[in-house]
């Protein structure tokens, strides 16, 4: 097994959504609607514009880990002065793959990213699995974290 590292382009983007469906739905999400459309709309375009990046791990020509990082920016604060916050997702290894260090991988090159892109903070909703992963690395648990869904 010799796992090489690469940014995701979009000749990856058909494998790449495939993936986050399975992960969505690994984690519980029901898939109660066809996402491929509205992931594939977002993912051009964020591509494009630089507001998303994606390291991917791959085995031979096979992808077996995925990561992505949004950048969004809100008015600076004082504890964040550019206001840029990295939005972390699709963090998702392959089953025969995972406890090898992957996941670490990928999170330090996308955690890098944002911090090239100039991002103050970097957020994530975690996964009961991916808790150890973030805690970890440094991630600490932000208890203001609000949500409201329509």
């Amino acid at each position: 097994m010799k796992i090489q590292y690469r940014k995701l382009t979009q000749d990856d983007l058909p494998k790449f959504i495939k993936m986050r469906m399975a992960q969505l739905q690994e984690e519980g999400a029901e898939p109660t609607i066809d996402l491929e459309p509205n992931l594939k709309e977002y993912y051009i375009r964020h591509l494009a514009d630089g507001t998303f990046v994606s390291w991917l791990a791959v085995d031979g020509d096979k992808i077996i880990g995925t990561s992505g990082m949004s950048f969004v920016q809100k008015p600076p604060y004082y504890s964040n002065p550019t206001g840029k916050i990295g939005l972390l997702s699709s963090m998702y290894i392959l089953m025969d793959y995972r406890r090898k260090g992957i996941a670490k991988e990928l999170l330090n090159k996308v955690v890098n990213e944002a911090k090239e892109y100039g991002c103050g903070t970097v957020q994530i909703t975690a996964s009961d699995m991916g808790v150890f992963l973030y805690t970890d690395f440094g991630f600490k648990k932000n208890n203001n974290f609000m949500q409201y869904t329509f």
